[in-house]
């Protein structure tokens, strides 16, 4: 199958980026390095281009009906202006996907999936459809970049009327933006650092990357890959479709009870409620490495027995921490703060500790 191309895809390769395959799309994975330019974000200024991202246009008087039906988390919560994580139960405890619900409007708002589950998504939204809502996939027409770090502020409010300051976490404002009209200004990210999501149309995207570049080079900002995206959302213990959470892990498995919300029926409700009621067998965990090592994907976790207990769904070395971190499934008796746990690596034993959530 082709490789999809985001708008910016020639700009990318101008600027040397390494482009890689990432769920069908042609992306950028890094400019100069992974370290430095997850040091950039943690301490500056760095922009992402996540244009790969799937947007849906969910409206009319039933749109909130479906959202509420197929999310986890309680929609009718949302005001114009606000955002909210959430995830899409499937019928047998797992999860489709992990989510953003914008309200844009009284009775319209934006669904923004994983890109490598944009059909996937689509396709199983429609078909709990029954109540007619309105739904436009404008993945396609869309371009998103996330400016993230303790710079971001200072540097997009050079461009834009709207007070960048005002905007409380998982809010958000739609105004002019670097001479562009109508652009979504939203005060969310996947780096921990702060920062804002920028989603413009297609035709003004160039313009835009540019006048952030420009506007950010005093705080000497950068353009960042998706490979300092992972090792920074890793260090705060978000989670990856895919990796951390997939079709086969609940949301309750996962540590997103906060993002389930009984208050309402939604799709396989009645089973995460007894799943909620008996209490789960295993949990998603963060762990840092006492022993030297870098822990990665599906590496077996053994309590000091050598029993397996779980495995590992993400890790790496931590560019902050200088020491190997990671998450992953173990059995709940292991899931405590300081419980002692051994990552298989190479025919090794590996000692690790279990931490709270942020790792840094």
């Amino acid at each position: 199958m082709e490789l999809k191309k985001i708008a910016l895809n020639d700009l990318h390769e101008k600027l040397g980026a390494k482009m890689v395959p990432f769920a069908g799309y042609n992306m950028p994975v890094r400019y100069t390095s992974d370290i430095e330019e997850h040091m950039t974000v943690r301490n500056g200024v760095g922009m992402f281009d996540v244009s790969h991202m799937g947007e849906f246009l969910v409206s009319g008087p039933n749109a909130l009906a479906l959202i509420q039906k197929v999310t986890s988390n309680d929609a009718s919560k949302l005001a114009i202006g606000k955002a909210q994580y959430s995830c899409l139960p499937n019928d047998d405890g797992g999860i489709v996907d992990d989510l953003l619900v914008y309200q844009m409007k009284e009775e319209q708002y934006l669904l923004v999936v994983n890109a490598s589950n944009i059909e996937k998504d689509w396709n199983w939204i429609s078909s709990k459809n029954d109540v007619g809502a309105e739904m436009k996939n404008i993945s396609d027409d869309f371009s998103l970049f996330a400016i993230q770090g303790p710079k971001a502020t200072e540097t997009l409010q050079k461009l834009t009327s709207v007070n960048l300051s005002e905007i409380k976490f998982y809010n958000f404002e739609v105004g002019d933006f670097a001479g562009a009209e109508h652009v979504i200004i939203s005060a969310t990210g996947y780096t921990g650092a702060g920062g804002f999501e920028i989603y413009m149309h297609n035709k003004d995207a160039e313009m835009i990357w540019n006048k952030i570049m420009e506007a950010g080079a005093e705080f000497d900002i950068k353009p960042i890959g998706l490979g300092a995206r992972d090792t920074l959302r890793m260090e705060m213990g978000y989670c990856l479709y895919g990796n951390d959470i997939d079709d086969t892990t609940s949301p309750l498995e996962a540590g997103l009870g906060w993002i389930t919300k009984f208050t309402k029926e939604f799709t396989n409700s009645a089973a995460l409620q007894k799943q909620k009621e008996d209490g789960v067998t295993k949990k998603l965990i963060g762990f840092k490495m006492i022993d030297r090592g870098i822990p990665r994907h599906d590496y077996e976790i053994h309590d000091a027995d050598g029993n397996n207990i779980g495995r590992v769904t993400s890790g790496t070395q931590s560019p902050v921490l200088s020491q190997g971190i990671g998450m992953g499934y173990v059995a709940k008796e292991f899931t405590a703060s300081g419980t002692e746990i051994f990552i298989a690596v190479r025919n090794k034993a590996l000692k690790a500790e279990v931490n709270k959530l942020p790792l840094i």
